[in-house]
């Protein structure tokens, strides 16, 4: 009996200041982490403050689209 819209869905969270300086060529790549979310309560991006490995600190990831 699975339901076609579950309410919690799996998003992935991108680093913002990597995405931004893509010029920089010291960079590994791009920072990425996977979560959850339930859609009723959060029906809004998310953005959380997480380690970038690529940064080296604490930055804003922001949910992107599959």
């Amino acid at each position: 009996m699975a339901k076609g819209k579950d309410v919690r869905v799996t998003v992935i969270l991108e680093c913002t200041s990597c995405v931004r300086n893509r010029l920089n060529k010291e960079s590994t790549g791009i920072s990425r982490y996977i979560t959850q979310k339930n859609r009723h309560n959060t029906p809004s991006r998310l953005e959380l403050r997480k380690f970038c490995p690529c940064c080296y600190k604490h930055t804003i990831h922001g949910e992107i689209k599959k």
